[in-house]
Formats: C-alpha cells, structure tokens, sequence
C-alpha cells in the first residue's frame, strides 16, 4: 500500500547487526525503550542474568574424568542457588549451564543446585524464557496507603527515551537522507493503516506517561500519570516535549505528501494513507486523540492545503477517503481544538491535551474575548477531567494493545528523537525548537510551490 509515504519507493535498507541486536522484535528487547527491568512480569528468583545461562548438551557428555563418590556429599552442602566450579562424580539431576569467565579463558561447565525456577525447563535452543508479557501488558503495582510516604515531587521528569543509537540512523546523519527516507516508505508499504495506528498508540503513551511509567518515575513527580503530571506546575518539561512531538509528527505527515515529486496520483495516494490513518486512531479504532491530532495538523497545515490539484485528485480518484476527511475529521478536529469532543476512556485511549498544555503554557487563546474565555474554562475543565480519569485510560490503552507486538524499526520511526534527526540531522537536531521548526516550515514552503506554483 502507498499511503503515508514518500515517493520513489526504494528497497528496505537492512539494519546493522549490532543495531538489530538492540530492537530485536522480541517483548524482552523492548527494554532499550527506558523500561527498566523491574517492571517486567515474570522476574525469577536467581540474581545471575537470564541471558547467561544457555542450556547445553547432556550431563555426561560433560563429565568424562571420574571423581572419588566421597566428593558428592561434600559438593551439595552448601544452600540453594549455589554454583559450584568443580563437577561432582554422578552429577544431580540439574540443567548443566556454560558459564562466562570474565578472565577471557574458555567457559566453563558449572552445575546448578535445583530450586532455580528460570532455568528449569528451558527447551534446548533458547537462551532465556519470553517474559509472560511485554511491558505495556503488565498490570501496575499500587503501593498500601499505609507504606507510602511524602516526596518532594521534581521539577525535570522525561518519559522521552534518550536519542540512543538508531537502528535506520547513523551515527552522524544529514537531514532527509533519500536511503532513510526509501527504507521508511518501504516500512510503511508492509503495514497497513491499523497497524500503523496501533504503533503509534504505543509510542504516543510511552511519551505521554500513560503506560510503562516506573516507580521511579512516579516517585519523582508525585503522581502514577503524565495526564496528572502535565496540569501541575512541575510538568514544565513534560508540557513542551508534547507540544513538540505534535508539531514533530506533523512536519513529518506533510513531508510524506510534499516529498511525493512524482505523477500527481501519488500525491493524491499520500493524501489517502494520511487520511486512512486518521481514521485508525480515532475514537472507537485506535482511539489515539494525539496522534489523530498530529495527522489531521499535517493535511490542515497551509502547504499541504493550498494542493489544490493534488486535493482534486483525491476527491476524483479517492472520494471514500475525500467524504471522510471533509464529514468526519475536520468536524472533530475543530471540536477537540475547542475543548470538546469525545473523552470517554471507552471510546478513547490516549486524550487530546494540546489545548489545555497550551494554556498552561501562557498561549493566547484567538478569536472574541468572551468566545476565548469560555473556551478557556471549558478546556481547562477537561484537563481536569483527563487528569481525574488517567487510571481509567491506562485501561482503555493497555486493553487495545494487549497481544500487538509492534515492528522494531517502524516503532523506533514514530519516536519524537529519531523523527528530530530524521528532519534535522544529527547536528541541526540540538537547535532550539523555535528555530528548528521556522526552517522547516521554509523547506515545506519551497517544496509546496516547485509542486504547484502560484499562477
């Protein structure tokens, strides 16, 4: 399909192996994410790393030199969970395990006293068990009331990863490299609309701190939610990264039409899968009012608008998709932009908060004064609400994610880092926003007029 995507189609550039290592497709690898280890059900009880302990041939196979009996019972005296460098003349009825020496040497064959539940009954081949599930499947621990105590909330909490190394990113990156630009149109070729939808749910609650918040995370900023943490004074920080996320995902959806150099159908087609998305995150689909958002600020922004042969075409060629941009999502972009709109966490997962993080932010709001102030109050109203409501929307959001498991390159493409070095490059990237964002308004402008000139 050629929805979302940038024109000139290329071949999926394959991921360097180091990087591959690091968002493998598998729930355990999604730690990388900011997720620590705590919060992943299915912990054993042994302090050595899972990963160490690969299953290998038979018992006596290994053992080969015979040992005096007498060194049995001395072997097994010690308590449960010790391992013991020496192996013992009939060995117990345990996993044998290879060990890694730190001094470099060959590893070692160990074996392992019982009553080590992660090892036993590891089928041969595996290195470790999957967890029972993926982090944003696991249900929050809530802490008695009577063993919490007071702590000064901070003032910086982040749930925006650190820019890690990228699996489709170099190092060192220009802005818009044409490989990266054809690896991501061939990424989005393989996924349909709802899958896309449901990749961005997921990466829209992890920068929201909706779902896989840690104890330390809610420790720090005095409450179990972002939607609480973004109404007080101490969300400063979590406030500006999702007014820049927004406007990122934006910038990055009209790329995807105004990259289009080719035959007008394939604008026309952009313009398609832009809509076919929005219509997967909104309320009853995917239910992701922010990314929804992100998508319809793309189709609305004034470089994409003013197509008009492009818009034309979508209504001759596409006059589904036509009817439903114009009847279904501009009515309910307009609601969600005045504070209105649906915010049942039946229907919705993650809510649109861009209206109240503005105003806490000291925008002015446009139009009449009395209009403005009863927009003003409605919205806050519902900021309120959202942050009242946070435990029942981590519900709604972990109930439709629950068995998704997402593509590591296509999730790592819809984070707010490496779309900011995607657009910017690896050095225009640490440039204040302000200034990131006027630049590439200026790219969209000439990109929108070699289009379609002005007569």
């Amino acid at each position: 399909m050629e929805r979302t995507l940038l024109a000139n189609p290329g071949t999926t550039a394959h991921c360097p192996a180091r990087a591959r290592k690091r968002s493998d497709s598998q729930p355990a690898g999604l730690e990388h994410m900011g997720q620590p280890t705590e919060d992943h059900p299915g912990s054993g009880a042994s302090t050595m790393p899972a990963s160490a302990l690969t299953r290998t041939g038979s018992d006596s196979v290994l053992l080969k030199v015979p040992v005096p009996l007498g060194s049995i019972a001395d072997s097994l005296r010690a308590s449960d969970g010790q391992l013991h460098a020496k192996a013992p003349t009939k060995p117990p009825r345990t996993s044998s395990l290879m060990l890694p020496d730190a001094s470099g040497r060959p590893p070692t064959y160990c074996e392992l006293v019982p009553r080590v539940p992660r090892v036993q009954g590891t089928p041969p081949g595996h290195s470790c068990p999957e967890p029972e599930a993926p982090w944003w499947e696991a249900e929050e621990e809530e802490e008695e009331e009577e063993n919490r105590c007071f702590a000064r909330p901070q003032a910086e909490v982040s749930f925006c990863p650190p820019d890690n190394p990228f699996c489709l990113l170099g190092s060192q990156n220009r802005p818009l490299e044409t490989e990266v630009l054809h690896t991501l149109h061939g990424l989005f070729l393989e996924h349909h609309p709802g899958s896309t939808a449901l990749h961005l749910l997921l990466v829209d609650c992890q920068a929201t701190g909706l779902l896989g918040v840690t104890k330390a995370q809610r420790g720090a900023m005095g409450v179990a939610s972002g939607l609480e943490l973004l109404t007080l004074p101490h969300g400063h920080r979590l406030r500006l990264e999702l007014l820049e996320r927004l406007e990122t995902l934006a910038l990055a959806g009209a790329l995807a039409v105004l990259g289009c150099a080719g035959p007008l159908e394939e604008r026309a087609a952009a313009l398609r899968g832009l809509v076919e998305l929005a219509l997967a995150l909104r309320p009853g689909a995917a239910g992701d009012l922010s990314g929804l958002a992100a998508v319809m600020g793309a189709l609305l922004m004034p470089q994409v608008s003013r197509l008009e042969r492009t818009w034309r075409q979508l209504r001759r060629s596409h006059t589904e998709a036509a009817l439903a941009f114009e009847q279904e999502l501009k009515p309910l972009m307009r609601a969600l932009d005045e504070g209105a709109g649906p915010c049942d966490p039946g229907e919705v997962a993650l809510p649109y908060v861009a209206p109240a993080v503005r105003l806490l932010e000291g925008e002015e709001l446009p139009g009449p004064l009395d209009e403005s102030c009863e927009r003003l109050l409605r919205s806050l109203h519902r900021a309120r609400l959202l942050a009242r409501d946070a435990p029942r929307f981590r519900e709604a959001a972990a109930r439709r994610l629950r068995g998704f498991r997402p593509h590591p390159e296509l999730r790592e493409a819809l984070t707010t880092g490496f779309l900011r070095r995607l657009l910017w490059g690896s050095r225009g990237a640490g440039a204040p926003w302000a200034t990131r964002l006027e630049k590439f308004q200026r790219v969209l402008s000439v990109l929108s007029q070699h289009l379609e000139p002005d007569h």
